[in-house]
């Protein structure tokens, strides 16, 4: 088949679409009626967008799931429905795609406004006139509401276990000030000096128990702009007292200082999850490096423990919920960091490391 044959065969098959916007000829073996049923009872969304995003077809499942009929979307810009915080992560996900199909959640907007999560697979197909993107796209909001309510559990599960060393870390700064008091009350001089030290032992308080009552606060989905250090900074600071009492040192490696588009909350859970973790591992001591650099597109943070390691047989299953080798453990803080990374279409790989310990590797999109 020469151009011309070509391209006279794809004018046609453009032509055999009717007005529900099947392809006529490829369903031709299917009765209508059944045709019919499959779009008006379907639950999730069948649709097609040119190169550009503009949509092209959706079934009428988009009525029952955002109040929209076909009709009203078709030709507009698909974007024009997403949540503009996610806007922004998508279009640089799908610059950078190489395989397809691609899996991803978003937040759409229904026709009263209302937020609604969904969970979408799209994939390319490479047409040589017109390349243009076909999806499915389904409701997920009842699992949302699920998984929030464990990622609370979680982090009040966290926020009890940290509780003894945050206290301990407490208790020293409070021995100084009482001390600096009863110095000021016996009249001793030099009083200016004291009220700076003072200062900073409060501050030091400050800051321990507003990063506590950061984790346990109720989940918000808000994503922002944030710098990778300042969050890394905030979870070492909280977990600094935990490894002083297990005499072990965190080192952080700092590399490029990568701004991410993201919710502060849930990537600061991350860490402080698989920071934990890393000192669970070692209650003689040791040392946990949090090795962070950009590469290209992504910053990648290694969190590298000198624990015992892990076997090939737990190697597979830690990601699954509940399952946990730990005997006070929930088995959700590794299930939870896929999440976490999956709604920032981020990634966790598992490493063993060469000598001993293991590596848990985040990589995260940068924001552009």
């Amino acid at each position: 088949m020469n151009e011309d044959d070509y391209k006279t065969e794809k004018k046609k098959q453009a032509a055999s679409f009717d007005s529900t916007g099947f392809e006529a000829h490829s369903l031709a073996k299917l009765p209508a009626p059944m045709l019919q049923w499959i779009d008006q009872n379907g639950f999730d969304i069948v649709f097609v967008c040119s190169n550009d995003g503009v949509i092209q077809y959706t079934s009428t499942s988009v009525t029952r799931l955002l109040g929209y009929l076909p009709e009203e979307v078709f030709g507009t810009s698909s974007l024009t429905y997403l949540d503009p915080c996610d806007v922004a992560v998508l279009k640089n996900r799908f610059r950078s795609a190489t395989e397809w199909p691609q899996r991803f959640h978003f937040t759409a907007l229904d026709n009263r406004g209302k937020h609604i999560w969904m969970e979408a697979s799209i994939s390319l197909i490479e047409e040589q006139d017109a390349p243009y993107y076909i999806g499915v796209a389904k409701d997920v909001s009842d699992k949302k509401e699920i998984e929030e309510m464990m990622f609370r559990s979680e982090k009040m599960s966290v926020a009890g276990q940290l509780a003894a060393g945050i206290a301990h870390e407490i208790r020293n700064p409070l021995t100084s000030l009482k001390g600096f008091l009863q110095l000021i009350q016996a009249g001793i001089s030099r009083k200016e000096e004291y009220y700076k030290i003072m200062v900073d032992e409060i501050e030091k308080i400050e800051t321990i128990t507003s990063e506590l009552l950061f984790i346990s606060k109720p989940v918000a989905e808000n994503k922002e702009s944030e710098t990778i250090h300042e969050m890394l900074q905030d979870v070492i600071t909280l977990l600094y007292s935990q490894a002083r009492l297990q005499n072990v040192q965190i080192n952080f490696i700092k590399g490029s200082n990568s701004r991410l588009l993201c919710d502060r909350s849930q990537i600061k859970q991350l860490f402080i999850n698989l920071i934990k973790n890393a000192l669970e591992e070692m209650p003689k001591g040791g040392k946990i490096d949090i090795r962070q650099r950009q590469v290209g597109t992504e910053c990648i943070v290694d969190v590298v423990d000198e624990g015992p390691g892990i076997p090939d047989d737990v190697l597979a299953k830690l990601k699954e919920p509940f399952f946990t080798t730990k005997k006070e453990g929930t088995g959700l803080g590794l299930m939870i960091c896929t999440q976490i990374l999956d709604k920032h279409n981020g990634a966790l790989d598992i490493l063993r490391n060469d000598t001993k310990g293991s590596t848990f590797r985040v990589s995260l999109p940068i924001s552009l």
